[in-house]
């Protein structure tokens, strides 16, 4: 990715293209996850930043699913830290300035997402949601399904292929 190269010579020009073409992705996920806006927006701020920070942590591939996992594996962080120090709840209702646009776009993108994971069968979709957003791993989804591993592992992989393909990602090879 192009703008990957130009990251890594930092260029505030293209992190700025970068957050602007995935902040709402990566704010999704967190909102999916976490249920709270304002520990999204934290969480979309720590990716960007590790992004900033150490983008050859990116080797290549689907920059879309890489930035998922990331998102994802901050968020499962987070859940896990709140199990750890369960905390005391501030009420996240207050309106911020602008926030209405983002939450426009983010509900977009996330109704996107949920079409494509609507038309995936059952099988692979109860799989990519209890994985994916449940934060269960593939040896507990196969244990909870009794399900050999091999066959979550590739549901899975199969529900995500066309996912992408619904959603107009190239999926490569």
């Amino acid at each position: 990715m192009r703008l990957m190269d130009r990251i890594r010579a930092r260029d505030p020009v293209a992190f700025e293209s970068l957050y602007d073409a995935y902040h709402r992705l990566v704010f999704g996920i967190g909102l999916r996850m976490l249920g709270d806006p304002s520990m999204a927006e934290d969480l979309t701020q720590s990716v960007f930043l590790k992004i900033w920070t150490a983008p050859d942590a990116f080797r290549g591939g689907s920059f879309t699913a890489w930035v998922s996992r990331v998102a994802r594996n901050r968020a499962l962080d987070v859940l896990r830290s709140r199990a750890v120090r369960p905390e005391t709840e501030i009420p996240a209702d207050l309106p911020l300035d602008g926030a209405l646009d983002d939450d426009v776009f983010t509900r977009i993108d996330a109704q996107r997402v949920r079409d494509a994971l609507a038309q995936l069968p059952s099988d692979q979709r109860d799989l990519i949601e209890l994985g994916f957003f449940g934060g269960v791993t593939h040896q507990e989804l196969a244990q909870r399904t009794a399900t050999p591993l091999g066959t979550v592992k590739t549901r899975i992989r199969a529900g995500l292929r066309k996912m992408r393909e619904s959603l107009g990602e190239r999926v490569s090879q």
